[in-house]
């Protein structure tokens, strides 16, 4: 679960930089990118300390 959630970040890394190389500047879209990736790193560190602390 850890490797999806790290996974999700990185797709939305991508997709935040596909963003800011658009050619039509008025199609911003409405996904916001930092919050889910960011959303995404913290699920996936608390997963592996979870992972780590659990016996």
């Amino acid at each position: 679960m850890a490797g999806l959630a790290a996974a999700s970040a990185l797709a939305a890394a991508l997709a935040e930089r596909r963003r800011h190389a658009r050619r039509d500047l008025d199609r911003v879209g409405w996904v916001p990118w930092p919050a889910v990736q960011l959303a995404a790193l913290f699920v996936a560190v608390l997963l592996v300390v979870l992972a780590l602390h659990g016996d």
